[in-house]
């Protein structure tokens, strides 16, 4: 067994974690909301990737922007259906509705795009470097850049940005934010629609590297929830040391012992991580 190819693969797929991971961070940490549709929606704009660049023939740079948009559209009608709730802040209704979502999502994507598992093929892909013996494909190499940057940009939005101190605002007190003059409707569809564009892009980049199928929304959802609670909930630098901790591991895990027991084993490691640091990895308490 390779060590360096195996470090390598953790490596990009610590990368694709965190990058999967990056709206619900946004959205549980900073506006202390949930989406249990996430998976699916990374699902179908993994779809929505594929059928632009198979199907429609375009770009593929421009097939990521149309799965974004997808992201985006899907996030702004979910949140459409459930401002109510979330000016509530009734988060036992928003997780039962935006399963319902889930499960419609998944529906949907069997009905337009078939039960056959399909394979989204880019020019990234065919392009191969070697390191120490080990190969990396370009396409590994966009997850991690883009990964990088966009937790670096979140990083400075969330602590220098206007909407990441009105996203926190909103989140403390929606009624009293609204008596300040803020328009909390439209922070909260903000926050959606950037949730959805985040694990739209990040399907886009990380789905050439496996078949694309219906039921890959599911893993998904439990790889977002072990980041972000492993990484400290609402800390952008824990969820990134998260995701990428939690590649490595998968990668050593699944080569050196067991592939089929690697997710069991990242429970494990979550359980014990949060009975010693109940703050996850967050750098500081409520860190970013």
């Amino acid at each position: 067994m390779n060590l360096v190819q195996q470090l390598i693969n953790g490596i990009v797929l610590g990368h694709a974690y965190a990058l999967i991971a990056v709206g619900w961070t946004v959205l549980l940490g900073v506006a202390r909301l949930v989406n249990f549709g996430h998976g699916q929606i990374y699902m179908l704009a993994a779809f929505v990737t594929w059928w632009a660049v198979a199907g429609l023939g375009l770009p593929y740079p421009l097939a990521i922007l149309v799965a974004m948009l997808a992201g985006v559209l899907i996030g702004l009608v979910m949140q459409a259906a459930m401002l109510r709730l979330t000016f509530r802040q009734d988060l036992v209704a928003i997780m039962i509705v935006t399963l319902g979502f889930g499960h419609m999502m998944r529906g949907i994507a069997g009905l337009v795009f078939g039960g056959q598992p399909q394979v989204l093929e880019t020019p990234l892909s065919y392009i191969d470097f070697e390191i120490a013996g080990a190969w990396v494909t370009a396409q590994d190499l966009a997850v991690i850049l883009v990964s990088i940057a966009a937790f670096a940009l979140l990083h400075f939005g969330l602590e220098r940005g206007t909407l990441g101190r009105t996203a926190r605002m909103v989140a403390e007190d929606p009624k009293l934010a609204q008596l300040a003059g803020i328009n909390v409707s439209r922070v909260y569809f903000a926050v959606f629609a950037f949730e959805g564009a985040a694990v739209a892009l990040a399907a886009a980049l990380v789905a050439p590297r496996t078949p694309i199928l219906t039921s890959i929304g599911f893993e998904e959802v439990i790889v977002t929830f072990v980041v972000v609670v492993l990484g400290g909930i609402g800390s952008v630098s824990g969820s990134y040391l998260a995701g990428l901790g939690l590649g490595v591991f998968t990668a050593l895990f699944g080569g050196f012992v067991s592939p089929a027991y690697a997710t069991t084993a990242a429970f494990g490691v979550l359980i014990v991580v949060l009975v010693l640091r109940p703050s996850g990895l967050a750098l500081r308490a409520g860190g970013r």
